[in-house]
C-alpha cells in the first residue's frame, strides 16, 4: 500500500505540473497532503510534518543558494563572463572553438543558474559562430553540455546542494567527485558529440540575436574574473582535501575548515567579487547593492520548489513509506546507485523539470542510505546523473534550446535531447565506477 501511494503521488505531481500547468509549489504542497492522507496520518501531524519539511531544507539552503545567486549576478553585470569567455575563444582559435566554450561554459556554470548562464553566454556564441563560419550546433552544444553538467552534479546549484542536505553528504567530496564525473561527461556529449550531428542548420531569430556587448576596458580582467568565479570551489575544495591529508585537530585546521564551509566560502566569495569587481573598478556601492537585491528575488521561486520537495521527503518519513521502501529494497540485488538513477530518470521523463526530478527522488531513496555502505557522495550525483535523462518537451531547457537556435521539435529531440541523455548516462557511469575505488 504505501508504495502504491508514492506511486499515485507522483503521478498526481505530474498531472498538476504537466496537464494542469499548477505552479511546482502548490503542486508539492497538494501531493504531500495527498501522500499524508492516504497513509493514515492526522492532519495536524500533515501540516507540522510540511512545516518542518520545509524549515530544514531552506534553513541551510537559503544562505548558500542566497549568496551563489548575488555572486552569480555580479560575475555577469561585471562583464567578467564576457570576459571569461571571449578571451578563451582568442585563446584556443577557430580551430579549438568547442574547447574554448566547454570550458567558458564550465567557469561561468559554477556560480550561475542554467538560465542566467544561457541567456549571457548564447548572444556570445552567436557572434563566435557568424564571425567563424562554423556550424551553431557545433560551437553552441558543447556550452550548454558543460552549464548543463554543473547545473545537475555541482554544489553549490540548487538540486545537488539540496540533495547533499538531505543525504548528509558533505558538500567538498560531492563537489570533488562531481569534478571527477563532470569532465568525461562534458567531453562527450559536447564536442564529441556535435561531430556527429549532421544536416541540423540552426538559424537563430533576429529578436533573439541582440547582444549586449561590452567593451574591452568595461571588462575585468582575465585573471580576477576567473578568481572571482571559481573562488567558492577552490574555497571548499582545498578544504576537504586539507581535511583529509591533516587527520589531527589543530586551530589552523578549524579555520580552514570554517573558511571552506558552503556558507562561509559563498559569503567570503560574494565580498570578495563586491570588490574585485565593483569597488576597485569605479563602481558605487549604491550600484553594486541594487544588483546584488536584485539578484535574490530570481530564485525565490527556485528556493519555494526546493521547499516543497524538502516537504514531501518529511511527510514520506513521518509517514513510513520511507522505512516501507528501504525495507522493500533491502535485500534488492540492485545497487541502491542504478536505483536511484532510474527513479531520478522516471521523474525526470515524467515532470521535465531537473530539479524536481532530483529532489523528489532523493526523498524517496533516502532510506537506501542509512542502509547500505554506499557513499551518499554518489547517490547525490547518481539522482543527478538520472535528473538530467531525456530532456524532452516538458522540460524548460528544451523550449529555451529550440527557439534561440531556431530549431523544429525533431531536429530538438535529435541534438539537445541525446545531448542531456548522454550526459545522463556517462554520470552514471562515472558514479559506478568511482564506487569501485571509495
Amino acid at each position: 500500500m504505501p508504495l502504491l501511494v508514492v506511486i499515485f503521488g507522483i503521478l498526481l505531481l505530474f498531472i498538476l505540473i504537466a496537464r494542469f500547468k499548477l505552479d511546482a509549489f502548490i503542486s508539492f504542497i497538494t501531493v504531500c497532503i495527498f501522500v499524508g492522507l492516504f497513509q493514515g496520518m492526522q492532519l495536524q501531524s500533515i501540516v507540522e510534518s510540511i512545516q518542518k519539511g520545509i524549515g530544514d531544507t531552506l534553513g541551510f539552503l537559503v544562505l548558500i543558494l542566497g549568496f551563489g545567486a548575488m555572486l552569480g549576478k555580479l560575475v555577469a553585470d561585471s562583464g567578467a563572463a564576457q570576459r571569461i569567455t571571449s578571451r578563451l575563444i582568442s585563446g584556443f582559435g577557430v580551430k579549438n572553438i568547442q574547447w574554448a566554450v566547454v570550458v567558458a561554459g564550465f567557469i561561468v556554470g559554477v556560480p550561475m543558474f542554467y538560465s542566467v548562464g544561457f541567456v549571457i553566454l548564447i548572444p556570445l556564441v552567436f557572434t563566435v559562430a557568424a564571425s567563424s563560419g562554423l556550424p551553431l550546433i557545433y560551437v553552441g552544444l558543447p556550452m550548454l553540455a558543460s552549464l548543463s553538467v554543473t547545473h545537475g552534479f555541482l554544489p553549490p546549484h540548487p538540486a545537488p546542494t539540496a540533495i547533499s542536505g538531505m543525504f548528509n553528504a558533505d558538500i567538498g567530496k560531492t563537489l570533488l567527485y562531481g569534478i571527477i564525473i563532470a569532465i568525461p561527461a562534458i567531453i562527450i556529449a559536447g564536442p564529441l558529440f556535435t561531430r556527429t550531428i549532421k544536416n541540423v542548420n540552426a538559424t537563430p531569430l533576429k529578436e533573439f540575436y541582440n547582444p549586449i556587448i561590452l567593451k574591452d576596458e568595461e571588462m575585468p580582467g582575465m585573471g580576477v574574473s576567473v578568481f572571482t568565479a571559481l573562488l567558492p570551489v577552490l574555497l571548499i575544495i582545498f578544504s576537504s582535501i586539507f581535511n583529509i591529508i591533516f587527520t589531527e585537530e589543530s586551530f589552523l585546521k578549524e579555520i580552514i575548515l570554517f573558511i571552506g564551509s558552503p556558507v562561509i566560502a559563498m559569503l567570503l566569495s560574494v565580498l570578495v567579487a563586491i570588490y574585485t569587481l565593483g569597488l576597485s573598478r569605479g563602481k558605487k556601492m549604491e550600484e553594486l547593492m541594487n544588483s546584488v537585491s536584485s539578484s535574490v528575488s530570481s530564485i525565490t521561486m527556485v528556493l519555494l520548489i526546493i521547499s516543497g520537495a524538502g516537504a514531501l521527503k518529511q511527510i514520506l518519513i513521518d509517514s513510513g513509506v520511507s522505512n516501507y521502501i528501504g525495507a522493500s529494497l533491502d535485500g534488492s540485488q540492485i545497487s541502491p546507485l542504478i536505483l536511484a538513477w532510474l527513479i531520478a530518470t522516471v521523474i525526470r521523463v515524467c515532470v521535465g523539470s531537473a530539479t524536481v526530478a532530483g529532489l523528489t527522488a532523493a526523498g524517496i531513496v533516502l532510506p537506501l542510505v542509512s542502509n547500505s555502505d554506499i557513499s551518499p557522495e554518489l547517490m547525490v550525483l547518481a539522482i543527478g546523473s538520472g535528473s538530467l535523462m531525456l530532456s524532452h518537451v516538458n522540460d524548460a531547457g528544451f523550449w529555451m534550446f529550440k527557439e534561440y537556435f531556431n530549431l523544429s521539435v525533431k531536429e530538438t529531440l535529435s541534438t539537445w535531447t541525446v545531448m542531456e541523455t548522454i550526459v545522463g548516462i556517462t554520470g552514471l557511469v562515472g558514479v559506478l565506477i568511482l564506487n569501485i575505488f571509495i
